[in-house]
């Protein structure tokens, strides 16, 4: 079966004088090309990566190289790279650490990277709570207080986990880093990946003496009352991010944030718009047509206002500066009022002459309206 491989320097598509350089640069090019994780599921790159592998594996290695050019094939081990990596299952090997290893951690994005140092100090993670507040409250802003659950340092060990007068001893089975690497060998190639440590369980110490309260965690849970401070103009949805308020951090770290979403509810008088409100304001017919004095509502209290003669109904006026205040405290938007005509209903007597009277002197003629079943009447005759 050897006789049938393809010759080593034709599969890295190298001369036969090619330098350790050389090979070791078509061998990138050509195992980044043809590696399993850019080519999922496709059978002939991954024979092509297996057999690439073969091929670097002896002419990389200068005796096996010299046995080759002289004997070819049956110089070297007939058996090298029949069975993937030296007789190892792929499916057993991190391919992230290989190549990590082999190119120095900087292969396309296969693994290589510096594990965290598991007693580095960690930042804790945010929390995110609600609140609900008036529309009165959010344009003037308020203090509320919310209650939660949190982590936090433990104060008898200073977050060691240690019992007090004691130290954490360093893994010596990890050294401290929480990882530990498993070898794997074969035809030349010395593979590895890595796995928690199991004597630490990844934290990179023993605590032999673990704290009492927090029982060697270095955190407690805690219920507290925060206080949050809501900013005027603050709209329904926005959430206020308060820094060190959150899950406190590990080995130091600082404490994350506390996320708080704010829900207003809603006021009959008002809809808002961004930082610009919107009302509506009823008048009579007498009001629009002869223009008057009116109060308007707005959220800083009532404010006057001229109605022009002959206002029409949906005619919108603008109040500037008498919108929601912005949540930066830069600036107010306006508030803009719809007038509507409110059409007058159980008229007396004296009331609907008067309009009669109006009616004629417009020149609109008699607008008594038809009774119902004289108009019905009419229609039939109609037809």
């Amino acid at each position: 079966m050897a006789d049938q491989k393809r010759d080593y320097y034709e599969v890295l598509g190298v001369a036969k004088t090619a330098s350790e350089d050389e090979l070791k640069k078509a061998y990138r090019k050509l195992a980044k090309q043809y590696h399993p994780d850019m080519n999922p599921g496709n059978a002939e790159a991954e024979a092509k990566f297996k057999e690439i592998n073969e091929a670097y594996e002896v002419l990389s290695d200068k005796d096996k190289r010299a046995k080759y050019d002289q004997f070819g094939h049956a110089g070297v081990d007939p058996n090298f790279g029949g069975g993937g990596f030296g007789g190892f299952d792929m499916g057993d090997i991190d391919l992230g650490d290989i190549f990590g290893s082999f190119f120095g951690g900087g292969f396309g994005g296969f693994g290589g990277q510096r594990r965290a140092d598991p007693n580095a100090p960690q930042r804790g993670s945010s929390l995110r709570a609600s609140i609900t507040i008036s529309f009165a409250e959010a344009m003037t802003g308020c203090e509320k207080e919310l209650s939660l659950t949190r982590t936090e340092s433990c104060d008898t060990c200073r977050g060691t986990g240690c019992a007090p007068g004691t130290t954490a001893e360093v893994c010596s089975e990890c050294r401290g880093t929480g990882q530990v690497r498993i070898q794997r060998g074969g035809g030349g190639f010395a593979f590895s990946s890595s796995a928690p440590c199991s004597r630490c369980r990844g934290s990179g110490k023993i605590i032999h003496q673990p704290c009492t309260d927090c029982r060697g965690a270095g955190q407690i849970r805690r219920q507290r009352k925060i206080k949050v401070r809501v900013p005027a103009g603050i709209d329904h949805g926005q959430t206020i991010s308060m820094r060190g308020q959150g899950n406190g951090g590990l080995n130091g770290g600082p404490a994350g944030d506390l996320l708080v979403v704010v829900a207003v509810t809603a006021d009959p008088r008002f809809e808002r718009d961004g930082n610009d409100l919107y009302s509506q304001r009823q008048v009579s017919f007498t009001q629009a047509a002869l223009g008057g004095s009116l109060e308007i509502e707005t959220i800083d209290g009532k404010v006057k206002y001229d109605l022009p003669a002959g206002t029409q109904p949906g005619f919108t006026f603008r109040l500037r500066g008498k919108g929601a205040p912005s949540v930066s405290g830069r600036g107010r938007g306006d508030q803009y009022v719809t007038v509507q005509i409110q059409v007058p209903t159980n008229l007396t007597g004296q009331q609907k002459d008067a309009l009669l009277a109006y009616a004629e002197a417009m020149g609109e003629g008699n607008p008594a309206p038809t009774p119902v079943k004289d108009f019905f009447k009419k229609k039939k005759k109609d037809k």
